[in-house]
C-alpha cells in the first residue's frame, strides 16, 4: 500500500535547508496537515546549527494559491486554531532565524501565499508569474504577517491599494514596487535559486543575521537606539572567524573563505 504524500516536504542539502509546499494538485493551498508540517519544518530548521540558508518553493505550476477553500467551506470556525496558529508560530521561527530566507515562486502567489512570500528576506520569481493579495476577494482580512510585512516592502498607500483593490500583479510590476528581488526565465528558476542560495551559503552568516535584525527592527527604532545596535552588532561580527579571515584576504588580495561562525 502507498503511503499518502506529504503536503509538505522539508530536507536538507547540505547548508541549504529546503521547505516545498507540496499539494501540487490544489495550487499547495494550505490546509491544516500542510500548516502543521510547516511549523514543525520551522522549529526543526532553528534547532539545526548547520544550516547557513532556507529555501521555500511550490511543486507544481505554482508556488501556492493561499489557504484550502474547501476547510474555508466545511469548518470555517476551525481556522483559527487549526491553520492560522501553527502558519503564526512556524513563521515567526522562520523569520526570526539569523540566515537568509529565499522565496523561489512560480505560477499563482496570492493570498497566503504572497504573505509567505513577503515574509521571506529575498524572493526569485519565474516569468510569468503572478501575485495577488486575494484576501479582500473572499471578504476576510489577512494572516501570516502580509499586514506587517506589505507596508514595509511598498509604503503604506500602495499597500492599502493591494488589499482593498486585489489584481493580479505581474512580475515586472512586482519587481517595480519590491515585492521581488529578481525575475527569471520560467526554465531557469531552479538554477536560478540553486545559484543564490549558494552564493548564501558561502557567506558571512553571523553577519548576514546582524544585518537581518538589524534591518528589521529599524523602523521601530529611534535613530540612536539603531546606532547602538549596529555598534553592538558590528563589535560581535568582529570576534567572528569570518571576519578575521575576511580582513587577511583583502590585505591578501584574495577572495576569502567563510566557514559561517
Amino acid at each position: 500500500m502507498n503511503e499518502p504524500k506529504s503536503p509538505l516536504q522539508y530536507f536538507n542539502d547540505g547548508a541549504i535547508a529546503r521547505i516545498v509546499f507540496n499539494r501540487p494538485e490544489a495550487l499547495n493551498a494550505i490546509d491544516t496537515t500542510m500548516a502543521s508540517a510547516f511549523h514543525d519544518a520551522c522549529l526543526c530548521i532553528s534547532a539545526d546549527p548547520m544550516i547557513r540558508v532556507v529555501v521555500l518553493s511550490g511543486a507544481g505550476r505554482a508556488f501556492m494559491a493561499g489557504g484550502d477553500i474547501a476547510q474555508f467551506r466545511d469548518d470555517p470556525q476551525s481556522i483559527p486554531t487549526t491553520l492560522i496558529d501553527p502558519m503564526h508560530e512556524g513563521l515567526m521561527v522562520l523569520t526570526s532565524l539569523k540566515v537568509p530566507v529565499v522565496a523561489s515562486l512560480q505560477g499563482a502567489v496570492a493570498g497566503a501565499g504572497l504573505s509567505i512570500a513577503l515574509a521571506c528576506d529575498l524572493a526569485i520569481a519565474a516569468e510569468g508569474t503572478k501575485f495577488n493579495f486575494a484576501y479582500s476577494n473572499l471578504a476576510t482580512s489577512c494572516d501570516l504577517g502580509a499586514s506587517w510585512s506589505l507596508p514595509r516592502l511598498v509604503g503604506l498607500r500602495r499597500a492599502l491599494e493591494i488589499a482593498l483593490l486585489p489584481e493580479a500583479i505581474n512580475t515586472v510590476s512586482a519587481l517595480q514596487i519590491g515585492l521581488i528581488n529578481q525575475i527569471v526565465p520560467a526554465d531557469n528558476l531552479v538554477d536560478a535559486t540553486d545559484a543564490l542560495a549558494q552564493r548564501l551559503a558561502s557567506g558571512p552568516t553571523v553577519a548576514y543575521g546582524m544585518l537581518k535584525r538589524l534591518m528589521r527592527e529599524s523602523l521601530g527604532n529611534s535613530l540612536g537606539t539603531q546606532l547602538n545596535a549596529e555598534r553592538a552588532s558590528f563589535s560581535a561580527c568582529a570576534t567572528t572567524s569570518d571576519f578575521k579571515e575576511a580582513v587577511v584576504a583583502f590585505l591578501e588580495k584574495r577572495p576569502p573563505t567563510f566557514k559561517g561562525r
